[in-house]
């Protein structure tokens, strides 16, 4: 009883942040919506080992949801039709139009790329932590956020400056 106590209520804090992170992942809510109950129905499996280790339930469910989310793109047929047109935008731009520009810009880089960048620059966490998050040593989380910030960059153009202004 103790035990699914603490699932709900660990389940009830972290839905919204996980189905955030889970958004910018895949930039489809209902997509995100999906990943984060799978994440929530492993880590309801998963539990009790979750809660015999000592570590940090939010981190162990963001990698299930990252984990998750790369097992729909593997097994997703390509059903969209990628295009290089972009929507008219309005002249001056207001909060949503950048916001709009900075995730298309997002969704352009690689999948463990655009993981990196948010796991760094979004929730805010060192590298070492990345690393583990990822699975991947901290040279890889460095180069890759180097690189992803310099693609990141040349994707927004002209518009970087009204971001950063």
């Amino acid at each position: 009883m103790r035990k699914e106590a603490e699932f709900t209520a660990f389940a009830e804090g972290g839905a919204t942040r996980l189905r955030q992170i889970a958004y910018l992942m895949c930039r489809d809510w209902h997509l995100a919506q999906d990943l984060t109950q799978t994440t929530l129905t492993k880590m309801y499996v998963a539990w009790p080992r979750i809660t015999r280790r000592d570590t940090d339930p939010f981190l162990y469910a963001r990698k299930v949801l990252l984990n998750s989310l790369l097992d729909h793109r593997r097994l997703r047929s390509s059903g969209e039709v990628a295009t290089d047109k972009l929507p008219e935008q309005p002249d001056t731009p207001d909060a949503t139009a950048v916001r709009l520009t900075l995730l298309d810009a997002l969704a352009q880089l690689p999948r463990r790329d655009r993981a990196i960048l948010l796991l760094r620059h979004w929730e805010d966490h060192s590298v070492e932590v990345t690393a583990e998050i990822l699975g991947v040593s901290t040279s890889i989380v460095k180069t890759q956020s180097m690189r992803a910030l310099a693609v990141l960059r040349s994707h927004l153009g002209e518009d970087r400056e009204v971001l950063f202004s």
